[in-house]
């Protein structure tokens, strides 16, 4: 898994991929992930990413982006690390490093939460269910093996973590995703927006979330490797799923207004500075307790000194992560995180972090990218609105 340390490192730099980062690092011994063969055979564009050979576009990222926003299309997510905990009190365990409500969280339900290092930073982001006794955490491909150094280290000893190894993951996105997926897993239509069950599909068992990562309607699926290629090859034989790639996936965040780890958080970034306070439930505020908790509770009561915000960029040109943000009299004030043209609202839009001051919607800011000025807009996120399957009355 991952790079090997005597690898041989180039430059590639792939068109219309500018979001993260506009360049990525080559290595001969990248990882392979199940799918790679059906990427290949499928026309996927193969680029290094998280430590493997990933597809980053198969058509093209605005076909790919607009497709998901009309139909559905199926992302291969195989890279994000997916452990298993459980043991006496792994809910208990948990929070302490992470600062979410598990006690409170239900059988089968979701919550979006983050790993934090004792002074509050966020080491990754990821997202907790529970299965019955234990809890399932999916997170980065990136960071996947520090999160696991992390968890060993710091938790009691009684929890057992499991690497699920053996397991790809599929995400299935866009309002076609549920018709799609209903038609060979019958009653996986009844989830509701971050709610997860077992399910099966020939006899192979499926653990299926409805969530994902695009502001879209959509679903998560654990799937033995060894069964990946059949479902994808099932999944996509229905005319309303296309194969999506990195990019599209990266611009449909970009558009949700939902932060990338390693570019829009990282270690320096607090959930208050990212502005993620909806990640930390009543209780947890309470009654703190969790990995740099006097910090982030000083921060929700008196606020941050920098605030993450939406950006709607005049012109046509985007502007890219790492430009500045100047206050009206060329201050800086902050930088972009993420960047990039909006396919959906046709125009640049852009994240990133400035004084909290400037923080509110309708401030006028300016970015400078290469010595270009360019005027922008403090926006509320997200910028194209979240068509998440909500039932009435549904509780976490």
């Amino acid at each position: 898994m991952g790079i090997r340390s005597k690898a041989r490192w180039m430059i590639v730099r792939v068109p219309g991929f500018e979001g993260l980062g506009g360049v990525t690092e080559t290595s001969e011994n990248l990882a392979k992930l199940p799918l790679d063969g059906w990427h290949r055979a499928h026309g996927g564009r193969m680029v290094p990413f998280a430590g493997y050979e990933m597809a980053v576009q198969y058509e093209g990222i605005m076909a790919e982006h607009l497709w998901t926003r009309a139909h559905a299309g199926l992302f291969d997510v195989s890279h994000m690390g997916q452990l298993l905990f459980h043991g006496p009190d792994v809910d208990r365990a948990l929070e302490s490093l992470l600062p979410g409500d598990l006690l409170g969280l239900k059988d089968g339900r979701l919550r979006y939460s983050m790993l934090l290092a004792e002074d509050g930073g966020i080491v990754d982001d990821l997202m907790a269910t529970r299965r019955g006794e234990h809890f399932y955490l999916v997170v980065n491909g990136a960071t996947k093996h520090g999160d696991i150094e992390q968890f060993e280290r710091r938790l009691p000893r009684g929890i057992a973590m499991d690497h699920m190894k053996e397991q790809a993951l599929l995400a299935l996105q866009g309002p076609e995703a549920v018709a799609a997926l209903e038609a060979l897993v019958p009653g996986v239509g009844e989830l509701s927006f971050m709610q997860a069950g077992l399910f099966h599909w020939n006899g192979k068992p499926l653990w299926i979330s409805r969530s994902g990562y695009t502001g879209e309607d959509g679903f998560e699926i654990s799937v033995s490797g060894r069964d990946v290629e059949a479902l994808a090859d099932a999944l996509t034989a229905d005319e309303r799923v296309k194969p999506i790639g990195l990019g599209a996936r990266d611009s449909l965040r970009l558009e949700a207004g939902l932060p990338l780890y390693g570019h829009d958080l990282d270690g320096t970034t607090t959930p208050v500075m990212a502005n993620l306070q909806f990640a930390i439930q009543k209780r947890r505020r309470a009654e703190g307790g969790f990995a740099g908790s006097l910090r982030i509770m000083a921060e929700l009561e008196n606020g941050a000194a920098q605030t993450r915000v939406g950006l709607l960029v005049e012109g046509k040109q985007p502007v890219r992560e790492g430009a500045l943000i100047l206050d009206a009299e060329g201050s800086e004030i902050g930088k972009l995180t993420s960047g990039g043209h909006s396919p959906s609202l046709g125009r640049p839009i852009a994240m990133g972090y400035v004084a909290t001051a400037l923080a509110e919607a309708g401030t006028a800011l300016t970015l400078e990218q290469r010595g270009k000025l360019f005027q922008a807009t403090v926006t509320p996120m997200p910028f194209v609105p979240h068509r998440y399957h909500r039932k009435q009355g549904a509780v976490a």
